[in-house]
């Protein structure tokens, strides 16, 4: 079932007769909009599993691409690549060469990910060496304190994110000064000459908080964690090189926390965290094991102190500010961050937009039948390179056209060459 919902996100893409070894597509890649994209990604969704893949544009030249086993059946089923620009109404040309065997080709890493134990042995912060790719626990077992920087995280060259495995399942940034890997140097808390050498940090305090765009419950008029589970799997799917993947399965889960429920009323819910090279959002896809029409959650954003506010009261919503990015107790070593933070959800999907209290930017949402798609992002104002945002009037802008970007991406069109 989970793999047919898959299908439904993604380019679907025959990929060779069953008496074929290769085979070649033409896929084109549309920008309807006025204004140019950048950094556009292409996901498309093979019918049969392959070995190898290559992309060469209309000039012939070799683009980087991913194959993924994102189902985990041990076969690739998933190609994905991304377009560096497509112009105003333009259109950009590839061919897909599909080979049933070999290996997927190897390209320069431009993500990144990890997740791994905490090595009671090592005291530094940053060399941990426990490295896992999945976790999974059961009902009452918090293993937040188990895994080094809590859960897994990931990154680009821009931005990178956390969550933390626990009933919060909270997301949590990291704010770069230069674009730049750094996770496997400074696993989330740079040292203090990382940090003089420019290393970014962790520049957001988070808490009990939505952090950016947490999924969770809301029942009784009041937001859930998502605290009873049969059992709930950390896992990372992607590593690169040009987009990680983490996956989280809350299996056997009570939305009508904190009543009861019976075991036909639990219900699966699997959340897919992407993050594409070139681009500071994430992509948050959430899938149920049946229908969940009845079923309303809450998302939104933490209420960084003494922020701005921004919202086109129609899905979209953000906020600007400065605040410590970790306890008073633990502030030695730190700075107070300025930080933007963004959420797009659809706006068929959202039930009230409520106010902004103490904590929280927070939305009701609901109305979902098997499956929703919504998007975050965020801005450091660390930020260096040429695409840094240093204001609220800056990211509130670039939050319009976030979401024009999102709502109407590009149009992926596939046929047999």
């Amino acid at each position: 079932m989970m793999k047919k919902t898959l299908l439904s996100l993604f380019c679907l893409v025959a990929a060779m007769a069953t008496e074929a070894q290769t085979a070649d597509m033409k896929v084109a890649v549309s920008n309807q909009l006025s204004v140019s994209r950048t950094a556009v990604p292409v996901a498309l969704q093979l019918e049969s599993p392959v070995g190898s893949a290559l992309v060469m544009d209309a000039q012939g030249v070799e683009i980087p691409c991913q194959l993924d086993d994102l189902d985990g059946d041990g076969k690739y089923e998933s190609l994905s690549f991304v377009v560096k620009e497509i112009g105003p109404k333009k259109s950009c040309h590839f061919t897909v060469t599909l080979s049933e065997s070999g290996q997927p080709r190897k390209y320069e890493p431009q993500v990144y990910a990890e997740m791994m134990l905490t090595n009671k042995k090592i005291k530094s912060s940053n060399k941990q060496d426990l490295y896992i790719s999945s976790l999974t626990v059961d009902n009452g077992t918090n293993p937040y304190w188990m895994l080094h920087h809590h859960g897994p995280a990931f990154e680009n060259d821009m931005v990178a994110y956390r969550i933390y495995f626990d009933e919060r399942q909270t997301v949590d940034i990291y704010g770069k000064y230069r674009r730049a890997l750094e996770l496997r140097d400074t696993q989330f808390y740079p040292d203090s000459e990382q940090k003089a050498a420019g290393y970014g940090d962790d520049v957001l305090w988070v808490g009990k908080t939505f952090g950016v765009g947490a999924l969770r419950g809301w029942h009784n008029g009041e937001m859930q964690m998502l605290q009873d589970v049969e059992s709930r799997t950390l896992s990372v799917v992607a590593r690169g090189p040009l987009r990680t993947v983490v996956k989280v399965v809350d299996k056997g889960w009570n939305a009508r926390y904190p009543d009861t429920c019976t075991a036909e009323e639990r219900i699966d819910m699997t959340t897919y965290y992407t993050l594409y090279a070139g681009r500071r959002d994430c992509q948050v896809d959430v899938f149920f094991s049946r229908d969940a029409s009845e079923i309303e959650l809450s998302t939104g954003l933490v209420n960084v102190k003494g922020s701005k506010e921004y919202s086109d009261g129609n899905g979209l919503r953000g906020c600007w500010g400065t605040d410590w990015p970790v306890s008073e107790k633990d502030s030695v070593g730190h700075k107070r961050e300025t930080v933007g933070l963004g959420i797009c959800v659809p706006s068929s999907n959202v039930i009230s937009e409520l106010p902004a209290d103490n904590s929280n930017y927070p939305f009701v949402v609901g109305k979902i039948a098997k499956a929703m798609r919504y998007h975050i992002t965020f801005a450091s104002d660390n930020e260096t390179f040429p695409e840094g945002i240093h204001s609220a009037k800056a990211f509130f802008d670039y939050l319009a056209a976030w979401k024009r970007d999102v709502e109407q991406p590009c149009v992926i069109s596939c046929s047999r060459r």
